[in-house]
């Protein structure tokens, strides 16, 4: 292995000190150092898939198809695109110089922070490790991942692949849990990336102000999804199954609950229940496609959902197994905890309205949420929806597709996360945007801009601000 590090032993500060150290040394700033970095993760994770899909199904009980479709296909789309981009996107930018900064030249260096920590979750315990990791390798840093406790056989993966392959000094990946991350966030890092709960959220926001580190927090919220009377009811009913219950409902930016116009709620609820069955079989709980609730305590809080509303699709479950079947339900109050709560699982409350303004005064008197979800063949419906409220993302006719785009950012907004990346723009968070002005050396000088100043100066600089600017 090319290392200056071989092994980090000891507590996390000797990690961090190593990666300073390292960061000192300028070699991850290579453009070129970094595309073989990158090409040397993609294929780590090419020649191990079949350990990944192992460990992602001990974590989560996925069957590979849905972690290839859902984790590995993302993830190599990722390290493609920023294999492909980084070079071009660590070339300074030239941009306009003002008459009062000539003769010169203005341009933006992109400048890596410098030690990045990345904090991933369980749910997507593989892209939600790499595909931040990966931005901030794209921009020059050096890196420590802090994978989740909670997928322990994808974390000891992780951990393994990027030890025993990466100096340590560059990346890094430290394994543990609320005592590990309490002392990684005691250090001072260059920047903090954050995937998780709204409640830690705040934890690690308040950790990076002590330093004044700059953070992307992305976090979760309760994302709406609303289907109009004008749409493509089997289509649109299936979209919305799959992307409530793909990873059993697991994920930060599923529906958590849905608006159905009146004039369509039933036979819309029909159609979702046939999607289910076309999914998942009539006996789910026995499907080989349906993964489990992380661990004990998610699946007792999800259970205990289950009695807040009228169960009119699933709502089985496998104490043993820690599986929930899809759940549609009707009437929960709207001060019932599956309605203040994130979900995060296979139950999906269902109401139905007859006036968009309904919808749009109830998303708006909550928080913000990462998502939302707008069904309608109507282009002046679907701007309504998107125009009158706020949300980190959304997807019109679909579930969850913004996401996957390498040209858009994904994050929140307010308790849903700031920051955002995918593609370029996780190049753009992990880079500092340095501005240069370069000035000629020559004499050739605005006198303007000295003392002694007059009334006829004065009255210059007045008539050039009124004529360039």
């Amino acid at each position: 292995m090319d290392t200056i590090f071989e092994t980090v032993t000891g507590n996390t500060a000797s990690v961090v000190a190593a990666q300073r150290t390292f960061f000192r040394t300028a070699k991850s700033k290579d453009v070129s150092f970094r595309i073989k970095q990158l090409k040397k993760l993609y294929s780590l994770i090419h020649q191990h898939e079949e350990r990944i899909t192992e460990a992602l199904h001990k974590d989560l009980g996925r069957h590979p198809y849905e972690s290839l479709s859902v984790e590995l296909g993302p993830v190599y789309s990722d390290l493609k695109h920023l294999i492909r981009h980084t070079r071009e996107w660590s070339r300074p930018e030239y941009v306009k110089t003002s008459l009062f900064h000539t003769p010169g030249t203005s341009r933006i260096y992109s400048e890596p922070y410098g030690n990045v920590l990345v904090i991933a979750p369980w749910n997507y315990p593989l892209l939600l490790s790499i595909s931040p990791i990966a931005g901030a390798m794209s921009a020059g840093n050096c890196v420590v991942l802090k994978p989740s406790e909670h997928a322990p056989h994808t974390s000891a993966l992780l951990c393994d692949l990027i030890n025993n392959n990466f100096d340590a000094g560059y990346l890094h990946v430290v394994e543990g849990g609320v005592e590990t991350n309490q002392q990684l966030l005691a250090e001072k890092w260059d920047y903090i990336f954050f995937t998780g709960g709204t409640e830690i959220g705040r934890i690690i926001y308040q950790a990076a102000a002590k330093h004044l580190t700059p953070v992307t927090l992305e976090l979760g919220g309760k994302s709406p999804c609303v289907v109009d009377k004008n749409v493509s009811v089997r289509t649109a009913a299936k979209r919305i199954v799959w992307g409530k219950f793909v990873n059993q409902g697991q994920t930060c930016i599923a529906p958590d609950y849905l608006f159905v116009h009146r004039d369509v709620k039933d036979k819309f609820i029909a159609a979702m229940k046939e999607a289910i069955t076309s999914l998942y079989g009539s006996e789910p709980l026995e499907s080989g496609s349906i993964g489990r609730i992380i661990n004990q305590r998610q699946y007792d809080r999800l259970k205990t959902y289950l009695d807040n509303g009228e169960i009119i699709s699933g709502g089985k479950y496998n104490d043993a197994q820690l599986v929930i079947e899809p759940t549609l339900m009707v009437n929960a109050p709207y001060d019932s905890r599956v309605m203040t709560e994130e979900i995060f699982g296979p139950i999906l409350p269902i109401y139905e309205y007859s006036d968009l303004e309904e919808v749009i005064r109830f998303v708006n008197d909550r928080d913000k949420p990462l998502a939302a979800y707008i069904f309608s063949r109507s282009a002046s419906v679907r701007e309504r929806f998107i125009t009158s409220t706020s949300s980190g993302g959304v997807t019109e006719n679909d579930t969850m597709m913004h996401i996957s785009s390498g040209e858009m950012p994904f994050g929140g907004v307010g308790n849903s996360g700031m920051g955002g990346y995918h593609g370029k723009f996780s190049f753009d968070t992990f880079s500092h945007k340095r501005s240069v002005l370069h000035r000629m050396s020559q004499p050739l000088d605005n006198f303007l801009r000295y003392a002694p100043y007059s009334k006829a100066k004065m009255g210059l600089m007045r008539w050039m601000l009124k004529r360039f600017l």
